[in-house]
């Protein structure tokens, strides 16, 4: 009755006579309840990383066998080689055997391939990076593990790049973009990467020893904070609110990437808060699409404008930008929400493209902390995902470079200054996530779009708290966990108790019973049994309610697959069936029929040759249906297919005894390399 103001009502229930003076509140108590209303369905999103005390390993390492990955000693490490020298050394002492190898940060992926050949026959490899080693250098190391055919599981080192305990400084914040990029290797990669491990800067002999237990048993652990205390495994809960004195935005504040939706909505709120003065920035500037009317609308408020276009990637433009503010209305505070995309399956990613995402994100969140350092500010807000926090497919290089506000924001914290980094799930409204084919993604995983204004409520709510770093997402875990645990499980949700509900052994127990189902099955019913669950999860993946929307004839790319719900597809198929398949699935196998023929042979083990050559023509096929008429008709592909037809109406002719003896006796290898040797690069 009072949201509604029915004033009759609240003076009935207040058994109160006199309805003018019950008028006089009932606004006041309408705005008083939709405002915690408003607060309470905020604090319902709020979650926080902790650390669990792990009990120590009883698991002997004796004879395990490591390779460790370190910087070369160019001067900008040099002072890490006793680091990684005392790690190397130690280990040794605690039963590990390590082979090091010397790399350079900068050695492509061919390159990197190349030393590593014949060195990765081991128990595991630890990567031992420099201070400043930048995430594309983890990812190209990723790579060339894959193209080698490395099996073993992959470590990787940081040193206090994580906040762990009262008075943390975080002195290695920038390894932080590591953490970020290992979270996605995990998903991509669940049979090749072992884990994130960050060490004290001064490694003791109880570090190192905890470290050598880890190595040799995780026990499922892959996010560890190793101290000289104890180890730690990383976990998400849920963060209730906190009370505090409410933050009043004054003088100037800076928006960055003020022009997109969520940034308009944030200077909206700034305005409507007091702000005197909003510097706004983007790429654009005034030529972005609606910044004129943003600009009147909010001047209509009283508030002073500026918009400008500025790259804050680059330092020189950023500090002259923010030289420009006014005298009378000193910068007092920044809201940092610029970046960009460039999605892909990390197999995929080069160092361009990562320097595409950091360079909006991480290098301007760094010049903005360094050039704003002694200013004073009451706030330095930064705008995170989802995705540095538990990881996305796909995503790498924003993850990395997410994970890298979080750590600075702590760093910040542990220096007396402000800091509020918010890791957002997807915004509704307009904008990018608006798009039906993120929608139904986020709908498949469990997530909903965050509602504009409860978003903004919760970043009120987290400025009033004073809160270092908070992740604000609306997600269903009892959806969410079993989609992401599906390749790999997880500890990271056990503090979740609708997440830990739905984890265990259901997903094994659901891939036995498809293998169960499809070994009593043959022919046509084994083949549509293999496109239903291929279709079926397509259909999940794309929102669809019936896995008869999806053709199996389509191709992925025309349903409406990228690079994020392609690795989604794979971990569910791989659950559902219960057989490890590579990320660049379904740009292998381009339709679902593909990939079903592909998925049966996979399950089938050693299986027929000829189930393993329809597979690879399904391949060929895939391939052959990104060239256009004109490519086909000007390349070697038709004149090598005749042949490769003429070859086989040839054998066809031959004595089917001797035929069937010739197939009985080759490998698939000897019908792959036949079909390489007729189509080669085709």
């Amino acid at each position: 009755m009072v949201r509604e103001q029915d004033v009759s009502a609240v003076a009935a229930t207040l058994g109160l006579d006199d309805e003018r003076s019950v008028a006089a509140v009932v606004p006041a108590l309408a705005t008083w309840h939709g405002r915690r209303q408003a607060s309470a369905a905020a604090d319902g999103l709020r979650y926080r990383v902790t650390w669990e005390p792990l009990a120590p390993s009883a698991t002997p390492v004796l004879g395990q066998t490591w390779l460790a990955v370190v910087p070369e000693s160019v001067p900008e490490s040099v002072a890490d080689a006793p680091w990684a020298t005392g790690l190397t050394e130690g280990l040794a002492g605690h039963g590990l055997d390590v082979d090091t190898l010397t790399v350079r940060d900068t050695a492509d992926r061919a390159a990197l391939a190349a030393a590593l050949t014949g060195r990765t026959t081991v128990d595991g490899i630890l990567y031992l990076p420099a201070p400043k080693t930048r995430p594309d250098a983890l990812a190209t190391l990723v790579q060339a593990l894959g193209d080698t055919g490395a099996d073993a599981p992959l470590w990787c080192a940081t040193r206090d790049a994580v906040a762990h305990g009262a008075g943390a400084t975080v002195t290695g914040f920038a390894q932080a973009a590591l953490w970020g990029l290992g979270r996605v290797a995990a998903l991509e990669h669940p049979d090749r990467w072992g884990g994130l491990v960050d060490l004290p800067a001064e490694a003791g002999p109880r570090t190192v020893a905890r470290l050598a237990a880890l190595l040799g048993d995780a026990g499922g652990e892959d996010q560890v904070v190793i101290r000289e205390s104890g180890a730690y495994g990383r976990r998400l809960e849920r963060a209730p609110a906190r009370a505090g004195a409410p933050w009043q935005p004054s003088g100037t504040v800076l928006v960055t990437g003020a022009t997109g939706a969520v940034g308009a909505a944030v200077a909206r709120l700034l305005a409507a808060e007091g702000a005197e003065h909003l510097l706004l920035a983007s790429r654009r500037g005034p030529d972005a699409p609606g910044a004129a009317d943003l600009v009147r609308e909010l001047t209509a408020t009283g508030t002073g404008v500026t918009l400008t276009a500025c790259d804050v990637a680059d330092r020189s433009a950023l500090a002259g930008l923010l030289d420009s503010v006014p005298a009378q209305h000193p910068l007092t505070a920044v809201v940092h929400l610029a970046g960009a995309l460039d999605d892909g399956v990390l197999d995929a990613l080069d160092t361009g493209r990562f320097a595409r995402v950091l360079g909006p994100k991480a290098d301007a969140a760094r010049h903005l902390h360094e050039l704003t350092a002694g200013l004073g500010l009451s706030a330095f807000v930064l705008f995170s995902s989802l995705t540095a926090t538990v990881g996305g497919a796909g995503q790498a290089n924003y993850a990395a470079a997410n994970a890298y506000l979080d750590a600075l924001a702590e760093h910040r914290d542990a220096a007396g200054l402000p800091a509020t980094s918010v890791a957002w799930g997807p915004w509704g409204g307009d904008g990018m996530a608006a798009h039906d084919t993120v929608r139904s993604s986020a709908r498949a995983m469990g997530m909903s779009l965050l509602d504009p204004d409860t978003a903004l409520t919760a970043l009120r709510r987290a400025l009033d708290g004073g809160d270092t770093t908070v992740t604000v997402a609306d997600v269903d875990w009892s959806v969410f966990a079993p989609a992401f645990t599906a390749t790999r499980p997880s500890p990271l949700f056990s503090a979740l108790p609708e997440a830990r509900r739905t984890t265990g052994t259901d997903g094994a127990n659901a891939a036995d019973g498809f293998a169960e189902k499809l070994a009593g099955l043959t022919g046509g019913e084994r083949e549509r049994a293999l496109r239903d669950l291929v279709c079926g999860q397509a259909a999940t993946v794309l929102g669809y309610g019936d896995a008869g929307a999806v053709e199996p004839t389509s191709a992925f790319r025309d349903l409406g697959f990228d690079s994020l719900t392609s690795v989604d597809l794979r971990n569910r198929i791989s659950g559902a069936a219960g057989v490890p398949l590579p990320a660049t699935l379904i740009f292998d196998y381009a339709t679902p029929a593909a990939l079903a023929t592909y998925l049966g042979t996979e399950l089938a083990g050693a299986g027929t040759s000829v189930d393993a050559v329809v597979a690879e023509f399904e391949r060929v096929a895939a391939r052959l249906g990104d060239l256009t008429a004109e490519d086909l008709e000007q390349s070697r592909v038709t004149t090598r297919l005749q042949t490769l037809l003429n070859d086989l109406d040839r054998t066809l002719g031959q004595d089917a005894a001797a035929v069937t003896g010739r197939l009985e006796e080759a490998s698939a290898d000897d019908v792959f390399a036949f079909i390489d040797n007729e189509l080669g690069s085709a």
